[in-house]
């Protein structure tokens, strides 16, 4: 590799450093979802790659925290700004980071990074119209980083991660795990009620017009039948919904069972 700086597509510089564009490429095998694939060898602690890759992740969150702000018109941030219109674009921009980060293949920066970037995720979606395909595809990406993170090998392809030659110690500490946790209990709750689209107790009220509806439905009665199907239908979309928001985080729920003694819940996790 040349030792030219080049500008990469995001705007992320590549001086030689063993990290090239945070685009995915042949990421894990298994089931990863479309991570490029990490270093072979962790950055050195106060490098000046680590610091390279630190300055840009930081500079990106807070390119995406302003193009937030900038969505409700804020006058403080730059007129040269651009806001967000949804959050796919938003997601987008998320997933350039994520990519950047599974890429320095370095746990020290990683972790804090991701978890303030899971923390950032829940302030943001609850902004938009629901974009069930970009929230699931950005979670499922943090679902297997962490989940990675805990276990100490990438979880679909069983490959020994980066800076775990020690052992688990170089992952989350207890405190770390103790906020993924939380972070993972609030999103699961979060996206239901994102892409719900309603308040619950307009759900409950709509369920009991609806079964009042269907006593009074003969199914003999052909447009009655077919208001029925397509009721039925509906329940069958917002079934699935709630099924993949189910899942959400599953792997770092089990993970996090498992580190911090509390496999009942992982377990539970697992039924659900």
């Amino acid at each position: 590799m040349s030792n030219a700086q080049s500008e990469q597509p995001g705007g992320f510089v590549n001086p030689g450093l063993g990290l090239p564009s945070p685009a995915p490429s042949s990421a894990s095998t298994g089931s990863s979802p479309n991570l490029p694939h990490p270093r072979s060898r962790s950055l050195q602690s106060g490098s000046r790659k680590e610091e390279m890759v630190r300055r840009y992740v930081e500079d990106r969150l807070l390119q995406i925290s302003r193009r937030y702000v900038k969505k409700f018109g804020d006058p403080d941030v730059g007129s040269d700004i651009i806001g967000y219109k949804t959050f796919s674009e938003v997601a987008r921009d998320l997933d350039t980071v994520i990519n950047v980060l599974w890429l320095s293949a370095t746990p020290e920066l990683q972790i804090p990074f991701l978890l303030k970037l899971a923390s950032d995720l829940t302030q943001y979606v609850r902004s938009f119209p629901p974009a069930p395909k970009a929230s699931f595809e950005v979670l499922g990406k943090l679902d297997h980083c962490f989940a990675s993170l805990l276990s100490g090998q990438d979880i679909s392809s069983g490959e020994p991660l980066p800076g775990f030659e020690r052992g688990l110690r170089a992952g989350m500490s207890t405190t770390d795990m103790v906020r993924c946790r939380s972070l993972v209990e609030q999103t699961r709750v979060l996206m239901v009620e994102v892409l719900s689209g309603v308040p619950e107790d307009e759900d409950d009220e709509d369920d009991a017009d609806d079964e009042s509806d269907d006593d009074n439905i003969d199914e003999s009665d052909g447009p009655a039948s077919s208001v029925r199907d397509a009721s039925m239908a509906w329940d069958i979309d917002e079934d699935m919904m709630h099924l993949d928001a189910a899942r959400i985080y599953e792997n770092t729920i089990v993970q996090l069972g498992g580190r911090l003694g509390d496999p009942l819940g992982a377990i539970n996790m697992t039924e659900d």
